[in-house]
Formats: C-alpha cells, structure tokens, sequence
C-alpha cells in the first residue's frame, strides 16, 4: 500500500474554543488513538486532499512536531452543510500487528454477461479486510471477464495473499443483471429467440 505524509502541530489546549480558532485558521483538529495515550494534533485541511478524496487507500507517515506516527485513516467528520473537514481519527500501527481497514474495490476486465446485454451492478464499492501493514493493498482488483448474466460474485469467492475478508461471505460483491431488452429477447416465440433460456447460475 502507498503512503502519504501528513505533517502537524500538538495541540496546545482541547477545548472548544482551540477547535474553532483551528478551523477559522484553515487547519483540521485531529487525533492518533492506538498508542499509550491518544495524541491531538492539527494539519492544514488542504493536506488531506490527497488522502480522503482519492479512490485508493493509504499508508500516513503523520509528523507531530518531529515525532512519526505509522497511522491509517479510521474515521473522517465533515460539515453538514459545507461538508469541510471538521475532524480525522487515526489509528496508529505496528509492522507486526494486524491492521483492520475499508479498502475500495476496483474491476478489471469486460463481462461477457454484460456483452450479451446485462447490466453490471456493483453492491459494493469497500470491502472490510484485515493484514499486517507490509500485506496492505490499496485496492482489492477483481476480474470480471467470466461473469454472466445472472452471474454474480461474493465475499466468498475472494481470494489475496495475506488478506482477511471480514465483511459478511455472502455478501454479493458484483453481479450482472438480466436487462428487459434480454429478457424480451429470450422469450419463446419472439423473432430469433431460443426456444428457452436460463440464466447462468450465480457463484
């Protein structure tokens, strides 16, 4: 998994006053929980760009006023209305401990089913995994290519290296959809049709 560097400043008072002056100043109150005692830092809001509006996840090297912290990203507050950053936790990390994160899922390939007229639907855009931070990916890629209509593919069927899934194995991932014009097509007695038709079964 790629990593960014975050650099901040210790916070020198928790009170809501501090928190307000941060974000007039264009900087975002943050904490790293995991270690002996939770740390609450401040970083310019215009770093993070680059860590929470992307499609993949990341390592964070945070320095805290020359101290560095090996952190994931947990959890991110925005304004209900400007939708600003207003808060990031983050959890900090062991080379020899496992780590739990969301991770985007990326699709490659082109699906027969969706050639012969399906329609793809994606169910989930972030699987739950589990590795230690050497086995971290920055996306989990699956291969379409062999999926048909009425296909689908499931927690279940995943497999990576050093990888533990730990959303529900039944969970539906991606499958391809019987579209009206297909199943019309497939009718007996229409022009050209089969004189049945099945849908391929799902894994």
């Amino acid at each position: 998994m790629k990593s960014i560097d975050i650099k901040g400043s210790k916070r020198a008072d928790i009170t809501k006053q501090e928190v307000k002056s941060l974000r007039e100043s264009g900087k975002v109150p943050c904490v790293i929980y995991g270690g002996k005692e939770p740390i609450h830092f401040a970083a310019e809001a215009a770093d993070f760009k680059s860590l929470i509006y992307t499609p993949e996840a990341h390592l964070v090297n945070v320095d805290v006023d020359g101290n560095i912290f090996k952190v994931v990203l947990k959890e991110v507050q925005y304004h209900p209305v400007t939708e600003a950053i207003i808060h990031v936790d983050f959890l900090e990390i062991g080379d020899n401990k496992p780590v739990t994160i969301n991770v985007p899922v990326k699709f490659t390939g082109a699906s027969e089913g969706v050639k012969q007229g399906g329609k793809l639907v994606a169910k989930m855009r972030k699987l739950k995994i589990q590795a230690l931070p050497s086995k971290l990916p920055d996306n989990i890629t699956i291969d379409i290519s062999d999926l048909r209509i009425g296909g689908s593919i499931r927690v279940r069927d995943l497999r990576q290296e050093g990888v533990t899934f730990l959303d529900s194995e039944n969970n539906v991932v991606v499958g391809v959809r019987v579209t009206r014009n297909v199943a019309e097509d497939a009718t007996p007695g229409a022009p050209g049709a089969p004189a049945a038709a099945s849908a391929a079964p799902a894994k």
